[in-house]
């Protein structure tokens, strides 16, 4: 059965941006495939980062996503560190890696240029992303445009592996994306990717009464200064948000409306805020629910880990006959 992988740093709550650009195909890959999705928290040390707000932030995480709809019985939900193996294989792809392919990652070049002292997670970021991949040797990863060259990079660590230690020539498969439908989302402010950190985004989580006092100040076209202007939906962020929450019917009658200038903007988030209001309310009520039951969370963590753990292993110890490290 073919194999995905996926992974999700614990920023806290979920946003919109991740819900639409990661979080919703997920739930509508799993089953498709023996699925796996992590919290990836190693990844999320390499900046600085306390150690109490980490806990909660994975706990969070964790909520988010099976609020969302990821389904314990039919995936695996699991937090990177439970599964000690991620960082060993990383340590051995290391060893196959040569530096330059890493200083060429364009999100390497962009992040260390805006810092005076740069840690080496970052720039070894990559080889720990391969190594979460092909720990569980999954041949399907869904990813976003912006992470296809680190996914580039872990064929490049697969190949290369196999090709020194496998006689078989194909122990690691060559992970393929798979690009989400639904491109990257911008935030607020239409001109940034949405991201927590710069303020500009939605939570999953909250209520109409926060969403729509972020929604209504929200970038629009902004050629159109005046309600009686006609507006280019496509160059509109909140008509983008449209085509992610509303029907296929309401999406057309907003174009319409748009370019004819039928409608000034806060018509059109309204609009908008009644459809995102149709797919967060069961979404909220799921949250809810967990919170009021902490043990499922708790169990589908322990349970996912728990078979991580077991296919971890096995992985580890073809990696280990093959390089030597077995009588």
């Amino acid at each position: 059965m073919a194999r995905i992988f996926s992974g999700i740093q614990p920023s806290g709550e979920l946003h919109i941006g991740n819900y639409l650009g990661a979080v919703k195909n997920w739930v509508a890959l799993q089953g498709t495939a023996e699925s796996f999705f992590c919290i990836v928290d190693y990844h999320a040390i390499i900046a600085a980062y306390e150690p109490s707000q980490l806990r909660q932030r994975r706990r969070e995480m964790a909520l988010g996503l099976l609020a969302a709809g990821l389904d314990p019985e039919r995936c695996s939900l699991f937090v990177q560190s439970d599964v000690p193996d991620h960082t060993e294989l990383a340590w051995i792809f290391n060893t196959v890696t040569p530096v330059g392919e890493l200083e060429r990652q364009t999100q390497f070049k962009d992040k260390s240029a805006r810092q005076e002292s740069v840690n080496a997670g970052l720039l070894n970021y990559p080889i720990l992303q391969a190594a979460d991949i092909l720990l569980y040797r999954a041949d399907t990863v869904p990813v976003g445009e912006d992470q296809v060259q680190h996914l580039e990079l872990s064929r490049v660590i697969a190949r290369r592996w196999n090709a020194q230690f496998a006689a078989d020539a194909d122990f690691f498969p060559e992970p393929r994306p798979l690009l989400t439908p639904t491109r990257r989302i911008m935030g607020l402010d239409g001109s940034s990717k949405m991201s927590k950190s710069t303020g500009n985004t939605i939570g999953l989580l909250e209520t109409p009464e926060e969403i729509w006092a972020k929604l209504r100040p929200a970038m629009t076209d902004p050629a159109r200064l005046r309600k009686t202007d006609p507006g280019n939906p496509d160059v509109c962020n909140i008509y983008t948000l449209h085509k992610a929450f509303s029907s296929p019917d309401t999406v057309a009658h907003v174009a319409q409306q748009c370019t004819t200038a039928g409608w000034g903007c806060v018509d059109c988030k309204k609009v908008l805020a009644g459809s995102m209001e149709t797919e967060l309310v069961p979404i909220r009520t799921r949250a809810a629910s967990l919170r009021a039951n902490p043990a499922l969370l708790d169990d589908a963590l322990a349970s996912g880990a728990e078979k991580c753990r077991a296919i971890a292993k096995e992985t580890m110890r073809g990696v280990r006959e093959r390089m030597g490290f077995t009588a």
